[in-house]
């Protein structure tokens, strides 16, 4: 059976994710991990569009 998360948790693991991901190796693209979270974690189109914006002006200015 499924586990049901609030919206925010799903983006939340997702930047966890992302973190790690980026901490184990920086040299991968943010754009591509972003893309991964959002299959991993059943992300909606505008969950994606907040990690997007999350990376872009947040926490890292440059996406690649």
């Amino acid at each position: 059976m499924a586990t049901i998360q609030p919206k925010g948790e799903k983006v939340r693991q997702a930047v966890k994710y992302i973190s790690a991901e980026l901490q184990e190796d920086p040299s991968k693209s943010k754009l591509k991990l972003i893309q991964e979270a959002c299959r991993k974690f059943n992300l909606s189109p505008l969950e994606e569009e907040a990690l997007v914006s999350f990376y872009r002006e947040g926490k890292s200015p440059e996406m690649s």
